[in-house]
């Protein structure tokens, strides 16, 4: 494993370092005063700073904004079409299972049309997980429907193909994956940062033959126009962009 430490902001509140020293010890690692950073030798440190944790490495930084869904809303308020709020074709009381949460801007967006729903997220990366369970708690935003999604996602880190194997038949309504493409768009800046500590797995027939059955209404997939998935894994329907590539295939629940 990469190593890394705990750190805060400068000159931080007694609460900041608080924190720091208790995520240290939770993901096993040092906790280090920001003044003697530079003394230590690590691949990347988090920071846990006033109102947000970040993820620091030289060129880099990672942390959790809602960026993407607050853009893919307001194209949609305008008038635009968005292929995965159109496969989900939400009635608004659905339970969905994201199994590859990421950044949880596509959670966010469903949880954004399931007032009586939910999402149940799962991020198999650690680091991941700690950072975007930590900014979705602590993200302030004035804009309500933002406020309420944010509060129908719920968020565990574990390993999606475990988890849907020990799941009851017909557990959720519909069962998302996205997982990393494999022709990676790097024109994505919401992304890039998110490479280095992603996890890097391809879904499988048995995967998808777990989804289906603990999904009761269908599963719907994510993947790149250029990747294998859509190749080696038959869909009912397939809806995207053929310009960006991204497309979503669904299999309905018989």
């Amino acid at each position: 494993m990469k190593r890394f430490v705990v750190t805060t902001s400068h000159k931080p509140s007694k609460d900041q370092v608080i924190q720091a020293r208790e995520l240290a010890e939770k993901l096993g690692t040092d906790y280090i005063p920001r003044r003697r950073l530079k003394e230590i030798e690590v691949d990347f440190y988090y920071v846990v700073e006033k109102s947000r944790l970040s993820i620091k490495w030289p060129g880099g930084e990672f942390f959790f904004h809602p960026s993407a869904a607050i853009l893919r809303m307001r194209n949609i308020r305008n008038g635009q079409r968005d292929y995965l709020i159109e496969t989900l074709q939400p009635e608004g009381n659905e339970v969905v299972l994201d199994t590859t949460f990421g950044l949880g801007s596509e959670a966010i967006l469903m949880a954004a049309f399931l007032p009586k729903g939910k999402v149940i997220g799962l991020e198999g990366s650690v680091h991941i997980y700690t950072v975007v369970k930590y900014g979705m708690k602590h993200f302030e935003t004035d804009i309500k429907w933002l406020k309420e999604a944010l509060k129908r996602i719920e968020l565990y880190h574990t390993d999606f193909k475990r988890y849907v194997k020990e799941q009851p038949d017909n557990s959720f309504d519909v069962v998302y994956c996205d997982p990393m493409f494999e022709n990676p768009v790097y024109a994505s800046s919401a992304m890039n940062p998110l490479r280095p500590f992603a996890v890097y797995g391809t879904v499988n027939e048995d995967d998808v033959k777990e989804m289906l059955r603990i999904a009761r209404k269908k599963v719907i997939l994510k993947s790149h126009i250029k990747d294998s998935l859509f190749k080696r894994i038959s869909m009912d329907e397939l809806k995207g962009s053929r310009k960006s590539g991204v497309m979503y295939g669904v299999i309905y629940k018989q």
